[in-house]
């Protein structure tokens, strides 16, 4: 059995566990701030392990063209319905920009035809949802950690957060739109780009278009669809419910290396 496998069979049997502890009454328990406190000690534990054991530059496995998988499913919103985004896909995203900043040198926007004559990278890789499937893509965009180099981070910038278009959950104080963010480790990764194709083709409105994050060796949640906006920031606690995205701030793992 392979370790991936068995990590997402963990975080499946996780989320059941955990579903089946509410529906059996037990939510206090899987609320409390001391069950809490032993999850975050124990991804923190997972998190220093893996990359002990296996770098911070090891490469997610690349596949084939002959291994593309034949579906591959959009996760998580396939249509944002917000009205900048709408008009932004009517105009085929020719006045959409990408924003970088927070602690950085040199803020700045880039238009899509601008971020798609910047060298990039093109990888087939596969994603591994939490909710049990996989499928294999090829994904090409900019190496995330050229364009910090770019705008220079500065000396305080800890976290990469990544600002969506898609209101995931409607709610009356923001917290429901989408939001991902990861460390400067898997930031700087070779594997981690801001993906503007996918198996050739310019990325469709279901997986994320114009511009989606991929960070390999992180499982589906992670990999933001709709990036409007990208933020240096030095701690995650100031945002949203303060677990460092839209997911985590509802139990998810912030950290979900595969």
């Amino acid at each position: 059995m392979s370790r991936i496998l068995t990590r997402r069979r963990f975080l499946i049997g996780a989320t059941m566990a955990a579903s089946a502890l509410g529906l059996s009454g037990c939510d206090a328990l899987v609320e409390s701030d001391r069950t809490k406190s032993v999850l975050k000690i124990a991804e923190g534990f997972s998190m220093k392990t893996q990359r002990f054991l296996l770098g911070d530059n090891a490469l997610a496995r690349e596949f084939t063209e002959a291994d593309l998988s034949p579906v591959f499913r959009a996760n998580g919103t396939s249509m944002p319905d917000n009205p900048q985004y709408l008009d932004w896909m009517n105009r085929q995203f020719s006045t959409w920009k990408l924003e970088i900043g927070g602690l950085v040198d040199k803020p700045m926007q880039l238009s899509l035809a601008e971020l798609k004559v910047l060298p990039a990278r093109t990888q087939i890789t596969r994603h591994d949802c939490v909710e049990g499937w996989s499928a294999i893509g090829k994904w090409t965009g900019v190496p995330l950690g050229a364009l910090l180099k770019t705008v220079g981070l500065k000396p305080e910038a800890r976290y990469i957060v990544f600002h969506c278009a898609d209101e995931y959950e409607k709610s009356l104080d923001g917290s429901g739109w989408y939001y991902e963010s990861i460390d400067l480790v898997d930031a700087f990764h070779p594997q981690t780009i801001l993906a503007h194709t996918m198996n050739g083709r310019d990325l469709e409105v279901a997986h994320g278009a114009p511009l989606r994050l991929r960070v390999e060796r992180q499982l589906g949640y992670k990999q933001a669809k709709y990036l409007t906006r990208i933020e240096a920031v030095a701690d995650l606690g100031r945002l949203y419910g303060g677990n460092g995205g839209f997911w985590e701030d509802r139990g998810y793992e912030w950290y979900a290396g595969i």
